[in-house]
């Protein structure tokens, strides 16, 4: 059992909502997310950064919350899954998804909705193929990926197309 002596204060900034809490400096990201501050959408699967599930945004830039620990976290803006819908509206990318059926048992989709929102805000140039690049990062048992590329595709012929 952990003495007082190990467990740190942290304070970050998820989803735009600054968070201080406590955890001992082995607690990874995910953890932290999921228990501390009950942000249950960022999944753990394999705790070895190979499936993706545990995808966030930090500072902008898709991460393995399993392969960071909550510390190192200290300061930095942080996005969820939680915070990519506006208010009670899906947005346009977790639209399509639930248009295209880009999820089943969804264990997988928070992660991969984390890194195509990094992928569609800097990118301005789509294609099929590099939309499986950038999923190919990410195990997915259900789906088959197809339905996710045809959701991911509907957004960047959507944002070609100006309606975004």
């Amino acid at each position: 059992m952990p003495t007082a002596e190990y467990i740190q204060n942290i304070t970050l900034s998820v989803n735009g909502e600054s968070y201080t809490s406590q955890a001992e400096p082995r607690t990874s990201l995910a953890d932290f997310l999921r228990y501390n501050l009950e942000l249950t959408g960022t999944h753990i699967g394999c705790e070895h950064g190979v499936c993706g599930a545990c995808t966030v945004l930090i500072d902008g830039n898709s991460m393995r919350s399993c392969l960071m620990f909550a510390v190192q976290a200290e300061g930095k803006e942080i996005a969820t899954v939680e915070g990519l819908a506006e208010g009670n509206q899906l947005n346009s990318l977790q639209k399509a998804f639930w248009e295209r059926h880009g999820l089943q048992c969804g264990f997988c989709t928070s992660g991969i909705l984390m890194t195509l929102t990094e992928y569609f805000e800097i990118n301005s140039e789509y294609s099929e193929k590099t939309i499986r690049d950038v999923l190919s990062g990410h195990i997915c048992r259900c789906t088959g990926y197809e339905s996710i590329v045809a959701a991911a595709l509907d957004v960047a012929n959507s944002k070609e197309a100006g309606n975004e």
